[in-house]
């Protein structure tokens, strides 16, 4: 019996240890399976830039890690959206763009009509006189129009209403609708340069302070471009903001389209934007959207940032578009915003934001009037679709409606 003893103790310890094997086999097992082709990110291989993985539609594909392009020792592991055991999010269909634009229209006549309606009521009075002048000059103001741009209308309108001289509402209301285009300006260029360049998609970086929507932007803006029938890829470079990047990959999923990411905190934004536009390259799509982060605190660090994501970027591709995302909400403050922008990076258009939340549609020609850049994109509302191309005179006729 002493003999059998030590025989059934060896026995029980070796079952214990397999016991605590099995677990960790499994999940080696799970994660082999989960994450196909791609490399753990922490071997020391990828963090010394052995190779990464890049997402492609049916999964991941290994490449050697990009070389004579500085990304300071960080690489970037990409793994499908779903890799992270979260659901699948069904794709879903985007409304048209002409559908978008009509119900936007709507949105806008019962948020912005207040400036139009009041100087509507002033230049319709019997008499005009100086007074009356200055009540459309607050008005005007008010409307965050900015103090050039408002004098620039008054004066123009003082002289029209000189030669007019007898004025019904229709004469008034014609008369304010030709200069208020004229001062939104419709000979600025409001497209979107998102055409291919031989075998190089057009990219796009999208900026911005957090909390004006940035990311929900590029996820929306990605709608758009998927109704118009074109292949986007996203780049979730915004790596500081926690979620960030699963925020943008989940906008990804919604509109069926892929999201080169970093499971590493803090990793460089730079990394990830050039792995985003190499897989653009690679997988021939239309456009690359590139989510960048938006801090604001450290103007300086803000600089090196940007301009380092937009250096690396370029030693593949052409950067295209550069988009700042402004809450038309924020008023003057969103036009200081805006200059600190234009400073660091080339700003080619302005997307305005949460314009159903403001009856100061003023804020549009104050902007462009300021950096000489056109509000390409307005957002008008919470919902997946309420993103659509700005039209100047669509926009007039909202105002005075």
């Amino acid at each position: 019996m002493n003999d059998i003893l030590p025989i059934i103790l060896s026995i029980l310890a070796a079952l214990v240890v397999i016991g605590g094997l099995i677990p960790v086999l499994l999940k080696t097992r799970r994660n082999i399976n989960r994450y196909p082709g791609t490399r753990d990110a922490n071997d020391p291989e990828i963090r010394s830039g052995g190779s990464t993985a890049v997402l492609d539609r049916e999964g991941t594909i290994e490449r050697p890690a990009p070389s004579g392009v500085d990304l300071e020792g960080l690489d970037t592991t990409t793994v499908p959206d779903n890799a992270a055991g979260l659901e699948v999010i069904p794709v879903e269909t985007p409304l048209p763009v002409a559908g978008r634009l009509t119900r936007l229209r709507e949105r806008l006549v019962r948020s912005n009509n207040i400036m139009g309606k009041g100087l509507l009521a002033l230049l319709s009075s019997d008499k005009i006189d100086e007074s009356v002048w200055d009540e459309v000059e607050e008005t005007l103001l008010l409307a965050d129009l900015g103090t050039e741009p408002t004098m620039q209308l008054v004066d123009a309108l003082r002289e029209r209403v000189k030669v007019l001289g007898t004025r019904t509402p229709e004469h008034v209301k014609a008369m304010l609708r030709e200069e208020l285009v004229k001062i939104v300006d419709p000979t600025m260029d409001r497209s979107l340069n998102v055409q291919r360049h031989g075998d190089k998609p057009a990219v796009m970086m999208v900026v911005g302070v957090n909390g004006v929507g940035k990311t929900t932007t590029v996820g929306k803006l990605a709608r758009v471009l998927v109704a118009e029938d074109k292949d986007v890829i996203l780049g979730a470079a915004d790596t500081f903001r926690a979620a960030a990047a699963e925020q943008l990959a989940t906008w990804g999923q919604r509109v069926g389209v892929p999201t080169v990411k970093s499971d590493i905190d803090g990793a460089d934004p730079a990394s990830v934007a050039y792995e985003a536009v190499k897989a653009g390259i690679d997988q021939e799509v239309d456009v690359v959207m590139i989510d960048t982060a938006g801090r604001l605190q450290n103007k300086v660090g803000l600089m090196d940032e940007l301009g380092k994501v937009k250096r690396v970027v370029e030693k593949l591709a052409e950067v295209d578009e550069v988009l700042l995302v402004l809450d038309a909400t924020t008023g003057q403050n969103g036009l200081n915003q805006a200059r600190v922008f234009s400073e660091v990076v080339n700003i080619t258009g302005i997307v305005l934001t949460k314009l159903d939340g403001t009856a100061k549609g003023g804020i549009v020609v104050a902007i462009q009037k300021s950096l000489g850049v056109p509000v390409k994109l307005i957002g008008l509302g919470e919902g997946a679709d309420d993103l659509a191309p700005f039209d100047t005179e669509a926009f007039v006729d909202a105002l005075l409606n």
